[in-house]
């Protein structure tokens, strides 16, 4: 069996690069606070999470911004124990927990 080349890696690195985008836009929100946690999350926690985390993740997009923003706050923990997980993922790659000053 012969070792993967750079051209190999090539079609691997560029879905990594469109999927981050991607995310990348769907970080985007109607809050700005939301934007800088999101956006600060990707760029700082999202490639340490595991394909069920990035499920995760991409499925916590999926909620309205005022749920989004109470789970981020710690106003109220999701009730979905992966998403739970998450929230405190992302409060720890963005140095953003509850009670913190906005």
């Amino acid at each position: 069996m012969s070792q993967p080349t750079d051209a190999d890696q090539a079609p691997r690195a560029a879905t990594a690069d469109a999927e981050l985008s991607r995310v990348g836009w769907q970080c985007r929100r109607g809050m700005l606070e939301l934007d800088l946690l999101l956006s600060q999350f990707l760029t700082t926690g999202f490639a340490r999470l595991d394909a069920a985390g990035r499920a995760d993740f991409l499925r916590l997009l999926g909620y309205p911004d005022q749920i989004i923003h109470s789970w981020l706050m710690g106003r109220e923990p999701p009730a979905d124990a992966e998403l739970r997980r998450l929230v405190t993922q992302i409060w720890a790659a963005t140095a953003k927990h509850p009670g913190d000053a906005a």
